[in-house]
């Protein structure tokens, strides 16, 4: 690291633009370029990338007119092949929006941190772990729930179960007792078919020898006139 001594001596110019490299982007530069040593072409974009880095950690759609601003670029052709130089140099990932003139930013490198900016980023840790906190709170009781359902649910399904197997059981001891019953006596069963009902059968056999008679007497008749 850069001692901090080196502000207050011959070497501040350089302390200062070595700063800016650390934390600052290329408008801070611009800033204080009359103060500081020139730098290169590939210097100044070294540091645009880094600017683009400094602005995704702010914006993830960054529109095309940010950029050309903040990069000092003429035109939209440089600012796409800074990008593209950036995404070869694995500095950020992302994609061109040429239709809607915007940087959309997956991924960036990280800055350098100032010790001012600690208690800040402790700060959203600390909100970051509560937020977390929060969710598993979240997620536990549902799990629980869940759990609880399960369980109605398998003591739903066992007392189903329960009362089909009682229900088969009763049909199949109600089957058994009517088989039981039709078959005690068989032979009485078929002596009461075969012997006629009192009154309309013996109607029908008196009826049935009448006619036979009736026959005979004919057949008689018959044979005596040939």
């Amino acid at each position: 690291p850069v001692s901090p001594q080196l502000a207050d001596s011959e070497f501040s110019p350089v302390f200062r633009l070595l700063t800016i490299f650390a934390y600052g982007t290329y408008a801070d530069y611009l800033a204080e370029a009359a103060n500081l040593p020139p730098l290169t072409e590939a210097q100044k974009n070294k540091l645009r990338h880094l600017s683009v880095v400094t602005l995704a950690a702010k914006i993830k759609c960054i529109p095309y007119s940010v950029l050309l601003e903040q990069l000092q670029l003429k035109n939209v052709r440089q600012l796409e092949d800074l990008v593209i130089e950036a995404v070869y140099a694995d500095v950020l990932r992302g994609s061109l929006d040429q239709r809607n003139q915007r940087l959309e930013v997956d991924y960036s490198i990280g800055r350098d941190i100032r010790r001012e900016e600690l208690s800040t980023i402790t700060r959203t840790l600390q909100e970051w772990c509560q937020g977390c906190e929060v969710v598993l709170s979240g997620i536990e009781e549902q799990v629980s729930r869940a759990n609880q359902h399960k369980e109605q649910q398998l003591a739903l399904k066992q007392q189903i179960e329960s009362e089909v197997a009682n229900l088969k059981k009763t049909i199949k001891v109600t089957t058994a007792a009517a088989a039981a019953a039709t078959s005690q006596d068989p032979e009485q069963h078929l002596t009461e078919l075969r012997e006629p009902a009192p009154g309309t059968n013996q109607r029908q056999a008196s009826k049935k020898t009448s006619k036979a008679k009736g026959l005979r007497g004919s057949a008689k008749i018959w044979s005596k006139s040939n």
